[in-house]
Formats: C-alpha cells, structure tokens, sequence
C-alpha cells in the first residue's frame, strides 16, 4: 500500500529517527541541478551559482529558470510559459514581458547572451534547454 520501512513496537527514539533520515536520503532529490559547465541551481536553497558567485535573480526570474528545468529537453510555447508563471494573486506577465525576462535570463547566466547555449530559442516554437 505504499509503506518503505516497519517498525515494531518497543522501539528506541535514535532507531526511529534513524530510520527516517534513511527514507529522507532516498528520496531526497540532487543537491545541485548542473545547466552547464560553470552554472549551478541549488533548488533547496533557492540560489544559482555562476563561476561559483551566486547569480542575482528575481523571483520571475528563479521560476521562470526553474520552469525550464523541470521541462528540461522540451520546447516550451510562450503561451505554455506565460501559463507555468502565471500568479495567483493577480501579478502576471504579457508576451512582450516574457521576452524581457528571458533575455535578462540569458544575460545572468550565458557566457554569450547573443549566442545562448543553455536556453535555446526555437524558432516558431518557443524555447527549450538543453
């Protein structure tokens, strides 16, 4: 039914606490998330690191970057971007916008903003990294 670990009762406190350090490492997911050679997002800790200086990035910014990973490969529409960064509270972003904020995006983290290498535009498509 979904159960990892059994526990039977007596059980000491350090043998139940170790156990669930155990679950949590197996399922903990990778410390670092590797988008190129020099750029590092580390999710738990909600920074990116670029040469090993953190990079500066908005909150737009951080989820629009982390939309493009956890869609790593597939080409993303504007339309489907526009709809992952969308905010409840009312604060969203038009097409024109969207542009910007790629852009800005590139800037942070390619070694060559004119020439991107991580976040690749697809002509008439939209946008994927790779």
């Amino acid at each position: 039914m979904g159960a990892d670990d059994y526990i039977s009762k007596p059980f000491r406190p350090r043998e139940l606490v170790s156990r669930i350090r155990s679950v949590q490492r197996r399922y903990a997911g990778p410390g670092s998330i590797a988008l190129s050679q020099n750029v590092n997002i580390y999710p738990d800790r909600g920074i990116v690191l670029k040469d090993g200086c953190e990079v500066p990035l908005s909150a737009l910014e951080y989820r629009l970057l982390l939309v493009f990973v956890n869609n790593r490969g597939n080409v993303m529409s504007r339309n489907r971007l526009l709809e992952e960064i969308w905010d409840v509270a009312g604060d969203f972003v038009n097409d024109n916008t969207l542009t910007v904020y790629i852009k800005r995006l590139r800037e942070k983290i390619e070694e060559n903003p004119s020439c991107p290498q991580i976040i690749k535009t697809i002509r008439g498509l939209g946008y994927r990294l790779d």
